[in-house]
């Protein structure tokens, strides 16, 4: 499943950075998360960098968008595959 921010979001700017897809950006109100660009942080990390940084707790998994590990780390590949072949 990817991410996503609810509406408890105090807009801290922390989970941002924290990102390595680049998948989080800032919304019209709160922050949100792109689901095609989220990965729970697999390939990267062991646990999802933007739910350990947040300090209200309201990044949960995104009912909408289920997906299983392997398509997450299909998904990963995709994505590291693509920022390799982009021009500099």
């Amino acid at each position: 499943m990817a991410l996503m921010i609810t509406d408890e979001c105090i807009n801290c700017d922390v989970c941002e950075p924290e990102c390595p897809n680049n998948a989080i950006s800032q919304g019209v109100e709160i922050y949100q998360i792109d689901p095609g660009k989220c990965t729970e942080c697999v390939g990267h990390y062991d646990r999802p960098q933007c739910q350990e940084v947040c300090p209200v707790d309201c990044i949960p998994l995104n009912p909408e968008w289920v997906e299983t590990r392997d398509e997450l780390e299909r998904k990963y590949e995709t994505l590291t595959q693509l920022k390799v072949s982009a021009p500099a």
